[in-house]
Order: structure tokens, then sequence, then C-alpha cells
């Protein structure tokens, strides 16, 4: 039984380090979506996207945006 717990300790522990790993990654922006705005907008700030974008691909987009 105590071999039972310490495999579901290891892989609990793996678990909440991936999770953790995805929180600031994934959940964050999903749930905080105006702060990510307001960033990207100061990020973004003086940059015309024909001067970076090669030819025939597609312009940058609202990530946020729904579609």
């Amino acid at each position: 039984m105590a071999g039972l717990a310490r495999t579901l300790g290891i892989f609990g522990g793996f678990v909440a380090v991936v999770a953790a790993a995805f929180y600031p990654i994934y959940f964050r922006p999903l749930l905080l979506p105006e702060e990510y705005k307001k960033e990207q907008s100061i990020n973004r700030a003086g940059i015309v996207q024909e001067d970076i974008q090669p030819a025939g691909l597609k312009v940058w987009s609202d990530p946020f945006g729904r579609k």
C-alpha cells in the first residue's frame, strides 16, 4: 500500500507542476483579457504592421477577438 501512495504522490506532484505552469500561459489571459489587451497595445505601440509582416502572410489580428 505504501508503494501505491508513493506512486500517487509522484503522479500528483507532476500534475500540480504542469497545472502551475499552464496557469500563467493559458488560463490567466482567459480570465483577465483587459489586462492583456492593455499590455499588447503598449507593446505594439509604434509598430507598423506592413513594415514587419512578410508578403503573403495574414496581418496580425486581435488574439482576444471572438470568431
